[in-house]
């Protein structure tokens, strides 16, 4: 059940018709403060353009958006740089916005990207990089951060540590977080709700509910769900990247 207090964006069969054809249509999902929304789905299934309109960045769109806060931030899925420039972390920061200090050190602090306030963008790497960028993005304590594939170029070790800050970040800010992956595997433990999408809402709950449910399957692969019943139980010991268990 909805918190109203607690509800950021409110969808209601939302689509966008563009060019003669749909780029997602039917879309229904809240967004809650201290939640972490998850949109999956294969290329060209809608969930960057989801994205965009929880944002409301279409003009025209089918059905019904609702806002509740205008403190929103954003990390695209690609950011052109030239990289040929020397430009420190704590430049690149403050590049489009006025921060003060305190803002950049803690935001970076809760990044865990603090000791790099000094390096040149160039010399990061892309997890380092990533975590740049979610350090921007919260600066400003939004009550909403959406984020688009935040873990590309970024290995599978990584991809976990950066996986593990986006829920530290949910439970530091309080904030809610619409987040685009490729990855249920690795999400699942992470995400509240799950919507996955092929043009439309294929089904949508927590992320088992969702492993197991033949549309999923039927996009992804059985194999997946398989993968993913390893955390279905409740447990206080870690699994491999096999499913093996692993002492902590």
């Amino acid at each position: 059940m909805e918190n109203k207090n607690n509800l950021l964006v409110k969808m209601e069969n939302a689509g966008v018709y563009l060019n003669n054809k749909w780029l997602v249509k039917d879309v229904t999902l809240n967004i809650e403060k201290g939640k972490i929304i998850t949109l999956i789905g294969p290329n060209g299934s809608g969930k960057t353009t989801t994205a965009k309109i929880a944002l409301g960045l279409y003009k025209n769109i089918s059905g019904k958006v609702e806002k509740y806060t205008k403190k929103i931030a954003y990390v695209p899925q690609k950011i052109s740089i030239d990289w040929t420039l020397p430009i420190r972390v704590f430049d690149f920061m403050n590049l489009t916005s006025d921060l003060q200090n305190n803002e950049t050190n803690e935001a970076l602090e809760i990044t865990g990207a603090k000791h790099l306030i000094n390096n040149d963008l160039k010399s990061l790497s892309g997890g380092e990089f990533q975590r740049v960028l979610m350090a921007r993005a919260i600066a400003k304590k939004p009550d909403l951060l959406v984020l688009d594939e935040p873990v590309q170029g970024v290995d599978f070790t990584g991809e976990i540590e950066l996986y593990e800050l986006i829920k530290k970040i949910s439970e530091t800010l309080k904030c809610g977080i619409l987040l685009i992956s490729h990855n249920l595997h690795v999400v699942m433990s992470k995400t509240d709700h799950v919507v996955c999408l092929n043009g439309h809402v294929c089904c949508s709950g927590t992320p088992i509910s969702v492993a197991n449910n033949k549309k999923y399957q039927e996009l992804f692969g059985e194999d997946v769900s398989k993968i993913l019943s390893i955390y279905e139980h409740k447990h206080d010991h870690k699994h491999g990247v096999d499913g093996s268990v692993e002492e902590n």
